[in-house]
């Protein structure tokens, strides 16, 4: 005879008070979560500038600072200021649906409104002292006499995902929030209508942007080429007028377009993600460095920037630049934005310095690696290199070869979605962040406040709140 493989009642019994107590503690590190969360929030917001951040205050407020050093009526846009900010409270939304969080995140919206450019756009930071006004703020078209303007900093930035990031929040804001302000809503649209003025005719964009109209003479689409010869010393006028693929200028540009074509289905975002994904192809350097540059000239030739920023093949950009072509493949299914992957792959791997390791800069033509000394200096040795910057690594490389090759092989990027947590993963993680919250709602490292650890650790709290 078979024996049942239903569990005893003498069993069951034994069984179920285990299984209970699991739930209760479980539910009591839910709740414990979601206090951490509100009181966290809470505080985070009582040191804000009306509605926005800086990157790290001091414990006492007496210091704050974004890149820079700030005042107490300074926010910065720069991330992890912020949009940054704004995000980490609208996902506390969507998983807590507790409209504190959404609250939050609409006066950072109005931080943002507030100082929108009349370019259209952001610059790294806000200031909203009166006496201290240096940028020409969207709200005072039309009050202010020619010489006033001229004082005043209109450059949208795209640099660092500045303006990017800022609408990508603005946008999230407006789904999660159907009530939003005519304010917020005003400043979302003339911000992607100045993000779409500020692409150049042959669909780079710039790293900044001041409003004036592009003549599209200057900016015919065609392909790079290699200076004639080139200063071995900087040679910077204006670089931020450039064609410009440095800090992602170009890949963010083009993921808000496509967030923005998802959102509100207007084919102009779709067309803009296309036209830059066109550019980046022409871009691609003539063989055998099948690579990209940091940023072009108007004839199309790699160009200074900075002083530790030269003419040059840079691998971490290429990289980042086939990511996004597997995008826009992924988004338009056309496979031209396919076709520069093998010959760019090859570089990459002929460049390799080390074992998964490559210099961020090559030389035109010879394809050496260059590397700065201490006092700038360009050099072929990385023996002396500035501290500031990242003139080695493996920028990704590895994980994007294995990922281009991976699509070529099958025909189509397999992102598959991100599999849940279990919540007992997630609990040594939570319990450590809710350790750490001191009574007074703040997460202090080394004396100070920081965005940066705040985003991380609501992302934390959000992640146990949310896994089941």
């Amino acid at each position: 005879m078979q024996r049942s493989s239903i569990p005893s009642l003498a069993a069951l019994a034994l069984l179920l008070p285990a299984i209970a107590s699991s739930a209760d503690a479980d539910n009591a590190l839910d709740r414990e979560a979601r206090a951490a969360l509100r009181r966290a929030t809470t505080h985070f917001q009582s040191i804000s500038t009306r509605g926005g951040y800086l990157w790290w205050y001091s414990e006492d407020l007496k210091e704050r600072a974004g890149e820079n050093r700030a005042t107490e009526t300074q926010i910065w846009i720069q991330s992890p200021g912020t949009p940054a900010v704004g995000l980490a409270f609208l996902r506390a939304f969507e998983v807590t649906k507790d409209t504190l969080y959404l609250e939050a995140a609409q006066r950072t919206a109005e931080a943002l409104a507030w100082g929108q450019l009349e370019s259209g756009g952001w610059t790294y930071l806000i200031d909203f002292d009166p006496a201290n006004q240096r940028s020409y703020r969207r709200a005072e078209q039309g009050h202010l006499t020619t010489n006033q303007i001229a004082k005043r900093r209109n450059v949208t930035t795209f640099d660092d995902d500045t303006t990017q990031l800022a609408l990508r929040f603005l946008m999230k804001f407006g789904a999660a929030n159907t009530n939003a302000s005519d304010e917020i809503r005003s400043a979302l649209d003339y911000g992607l209508q100045g993000f779409l003025r500020a692409q150049y005719p042959n669909g780079a964009w710039p790293q900044g942007f001041d409003g004036r109209a592009h003549d599209p003479s200057l900016h015919q689409p065609k392909p790079a080429r290699l200076p004639e010869s080139w200063s071995r010393t900087p040679d910077v006028k204006d670089y931020w007028r450039q064609y410009t693929f440095n800090d992602n200028v170009m890949r963010n540009c083009i993921l808000t377009a496509l967030d923005a074509h998802r959102q509100f289905g207007k084919p102009e975002y779709l067309a803009a993600a296309k036209r830059a994904g066109d550019f980046i192809l022409l871009a691609q350097l003539p063989a055998p460095q099948r690579a990209w540059a940091q940023q072009y000239n108007l004839n199309m030739e790699p160009a200074w920037a900075r002083r530790f920023e030269p003419p040059s093949v840079c691998s971490g950009e290429s990289a980042g630049l086939l990511r996004i072509l597997l995008d826009l493949h992924s988004a338009t299914g056309d496979k031209k934005y396919l076709e520069p992957l093998p010959s760019a792959i090859d570089w990459l791997k002929r460049s390799q310095i080390a074992p998964e390791k490559w210099a961020r800069f090559y030389e035109l033509e010879s394809n050496q690696p260059l590397y700065f000394t201490k006092d700038y200096r360009l050099v072929y040795t990385g023996d002396d290199l500035p501290t500031h910057y990242g003139f080695q690594g493996d920028y990704s490389i590895p994980a994007t070869i294995r990922q281009c090759e991976a699509v070529l092989k099958d025909g189509q990027q397999r992102k598959g979605e991100p599999q849940p947590k279990a919540r007992s993963s997630l609990e040594p993680g939570t319990r450590n962040v809710i350790a750490a919250l001191e009574a007074k709602g703040r997460w202090v490292s080394n004396g100070r406040i920081e965005s940066r650890a705040f985003i991380a650790n609501v992302n934390t709290l959000c992640d146990y709140i949310e896994a089941k």
